[in-house]
């Protein structure tokens, strides 16, 4: 509760505000999947959900809004709400901006083409003024882009999925959306943890709660417990949970991640995991 020394002026109300949990102060947000990643100059974009129209208008203050601007994006698959973002993204529509689409899927072209043909959508793909080209990364084991190296690795989700785990001077980040992890103990999970190992941040599809992704088995997600069981035997040191369940408020999403923090304190008492519940805006510098 507010103390009266909090309301005094302007700055100390601001402060107060500042200070309280995300639930009460503010939202965790709704927008679908959108991940902006900038390290030594090379920008990439992982995903086009919902949040890219906001990513959108916040680099047309950039070189973007001047048609200088120069990125990668990569999909971990095309559902809806992976890339129905993207006629919203205004920097797609300035010419001069360079972008480059990478996917494992052969037919990534045709499927973002797909989503924008006139039964859909009133403006097809081909209108963009930017320069679009299309990287199939099927069959390559890495994507270089300047001093990044990118991997990924096919995950289980309907349709197929995929992570991508980018390094770069001694660090790493893993992007993992929309995956299930079964058999939880067996070897079926070593090609993850081996994914994930030693990752600075690890960015985890926590969409349900653990008794909640039981009772939806093959729907393709996981939650903040496995997250932490996979962390913690990847030595991964930082995650950050995301792609909430739209139907949970934010103040069952708070209540899950305090359950989480006691289940990391049961299972793994002296590992060093920092845990984050990511909303909408959230900045992690891994340099600091």
């Amino acid at each position: 509760k507010a103390q009266p020394e909090d309301l005094k002026d302007e700055n100390s109300i601001r402060d107060f505000v500042s200070s309280l949990p995300n639930e009460i102060k503010g939202t965790f947000g709704g927008n679908s999947s959108c991940v902006s990643m900038e390290v030594n100059g090379e920008h990439l974009i992982f995903d086009a959900g919902s949040g890219i129209r906001m990513l959108g208008q916040s680099l047309m203050g950039t070189e973007f809004g001047r048609g200088q601007g120069t990125a990668n994006l990569f999909f971990s698959h095309t559902h809806w709400d992976h890339i129905l973002g993207i006629p919203f993204f205004v920097p797609f529509y300035i010419k001069g901006n360079q972008f480059t689409v990478n996917s494992p899927l052969p037919d990534i072209r045709e499927r973002l083409e797909g989503q924008q043909k006139s039964e859909y959508f009133p403006i097809p793909f081909s209108i963009y003024a930017s320069d679009i080209d299309f990287e199939v990364l099927e069959n390559k084991a890495e994507r270089k882009i300047g001093d990044l190296t990118v991997t990924w690795k096919s995950m289980y989700h309907p349709g197929q999925c995929y992570a991508y785990r980018v390094d770069c001077g001694g660090k790493s980040v893993v992007y993992a959306t929309d995956a299930e992890y079964k058999k939880l103990g067996s070897g079926d999970l070593k090609p993850a943890v081996e994914f994930f190992k030693d990752a600075d941040l690890l960015i985890f599809d926590s969409m349900y709660t653990f008794s909640e992704g039981l009772e939806k088995e093959d729907w393709g997600h996981s939650s903040t417990f496995i997250g932490v069981d996979l962390a913690v035997e990847a030595n991964v040191k930082q995650i950050a949970f995301f792609h909430h369940e739209p139907t949970y408020s934010d103040f069952k999403l708070a209540d899950i991640f305090k359950q989480t923090e006691k289940y990391l304190k049961l299972v793994a008492p002296k590992q060093e995991l920092k845990m984050l519940l990511s909303y909408e805006g959230l900045t992690i510098d891994l340099l600091q």
